[in-house]
């Protein structure tokens, strides 16, 4: 099999200008119009480095099994990588990260403030207390981190910050909001009786917390 250059990375799809979900019968088609153009038949255009990187990039994706690992190495999934849409699930789940963002904010307020010579939590430890998939919880610290409510220190760690601080305290979320995202292992006192986190909001309990918690939203 013909190679790249050394120490450079060879995206196969975009040498032959496919997209990475495309079928054998695409590939092939894109295979032979580089050819005709580089190919040694062409006297114009004949280009034999570049056909080397081409021939390597059409021996890898008609290979089912080269092709598999390659789109592995690319962090490309069984779909092709095409960007898609959840769908009605997208809906039921709307609203309630602005509860998990506030649960988030609460656990790393309370290490604050009963652990201020180690402040800061690992994010197995959060983990461990916060009840949310991880595609949730890495989405609420994004964007409490975008907002600068939350930073990491010299072991990435996560702490809540001043600013974090101040807008906690001036927009206290209810215990309603909160408990439901905590794991009950994870609390040391007593655990209040509450309803159980909503699968979806409705526009009345959606104004409600864009009401109580409005930089949250």
């Amino acid at each position: 099999m013909s190679a790249p250059p050394a120490g450079k990375f060879q995206d196969h799809y975009a040498i032959l200008g496919v997209d990475a979900g495309a079928e054998t019968e695409v590939i092939q088609r894109a295979y032979a119009r580089l050819l005709e153009r580089y190919g040694p038949d062409n006297i114009d255009t004949r280009d034999d480095e570049k056909l080397a990187v081409i021939n390597t990039a059409y021996e890898t994706l008609s290979h089912p099994d080269l092709r598999k690992e390659f789109d592995a190495l690319k962090g490309i999934t069984g779909d092709g990588g095409r960007p898609k849409f959840t769908g009605i699930e997208f809906f039921d789940g709307l609203g309630r990260e602005a509860g998990l963002r506030s649960a988030l904010l609460c656990v790393l307020y309370d290490r604050r403030r009963n652990k201020p010579l180690t402040p800061s939590l690992s994010m197995r430890h959060v983990e461990s207390i916060l009840e949310a998939p991880p595609e949730a919880l890495n989405f609420a610290l994004w964007y409490l981190k975008q907002r600068g409510f939350v930073g990491n220190d010299d072991k990435s760690s996560l702490f809540i910050t001043v600013e974090g601080t101040d807008f906690l305290e001036a927009h206290p979320p209810a215990p309603e909001t909160v408990m439901p995202f905590i794991k009950p292992a994870a609390i040391s006192g007593r655990r209040l009786p509450l309803k159980p986190a909503p699968e979806k909001l409705d526009g009345d309990s959606l104004r409600e917390m864009t009401t109580r918690v409005p930089s949250l939203k």
